[in-house]
């Protein structure tokens, strides 16, 4: 498996956290996404990801070469692919309140703090990119802490790592790094730091990545 990524690209974060949870080995493949205009947008790679867009996961199967985009999707694949160290629950209900979780993050708050809705945010129409960022992302932690209370253990969705834990870790890194005060969130807090104890989250931190830079 190859998994095309940024060190810092939340989305890459998350299949990151997926793959070393599940203890799968693959090559990673740095994509910058701010150097020369960013790579993600050179012809060649889209031509694997027409969106233009990090991560892909690029799998050979039966000697067919297949990619795969969006994080959420790469993960479902590696959890039907790979159901050892499940990342969903066994319960349907709980299931669906893990995804829910996860689609806060994916839908509710990540396209509001990219890169790009930032850039247009900012230079295009003049507004303060930052504060629009953190103002969907106070909003949506805020109803993850709510919806995470009464199905919440040692982590997220009960006593074991799941899809929304794996969601949610990248968003409290990149909400430190817009300037939001996690603290409100004390729910969350006490899950991330439960997360950083695990050796699958350890490993996929972006300052364990082969690309991690001081600046980016």
């Amino acid at each position: 498996m190859k998994l095309y990524n940024y060190w810092r690209s939340s989305a890459s974060y998350r299949v990151r956290i997926a793959l070393h949870c599940k203890s799968l080995a693959f090559e990673y493949i740095p994509i910058h996404l701010v150097k020369d205009g960013g790579e993600q947008n050179a012809e060649a790679y889209r031509l694997k990801n027409p969106m233009s867009q990090v991560p892909i996961l690029e799998v050979e199967e039966n000697g067919v070469l297949q990619r795969m985009g969006q994080s959420l999707a790469i993960i479902e694949w590696l959890e039907e692919s790979f159901p050892a160290a499940p990342l969903l629950p066994a319960d349907r209900y709980l299931r669906a309140r893990t995804r829910q979780l996860a689609e806060i993050v994916n839908s509710g708050i990540q396209p509001f703090q990219n890169l790009t809705m930032r850039a247009i945010v900012k230079n295009e129409l003049g507004g303060d990119d930052v504060a629009l960022a953190k103002r969907f992302i106070e909003k949506g932690l805020r109803a993850y802490e709510t919806l995470a209370s009464d199905v919440a253990g040692a982590y997220s969705v009960g006593d074991a790592p799941t899809m929304a834990d794996a969601c949610l870790v990248p968003q409290m890194y990149s909400a430190r790094l817009l300037g939001v005060d996690v603290a409100q969130f004390p729910l969350l807090v006490r899950i991330d730091q439960k997360c950083q104890e695990h050796a699958g989250f350890q490993a996929a931190h972006p300052d364990k990545q082969i690309d991690a830079q001081t600046s980016a």
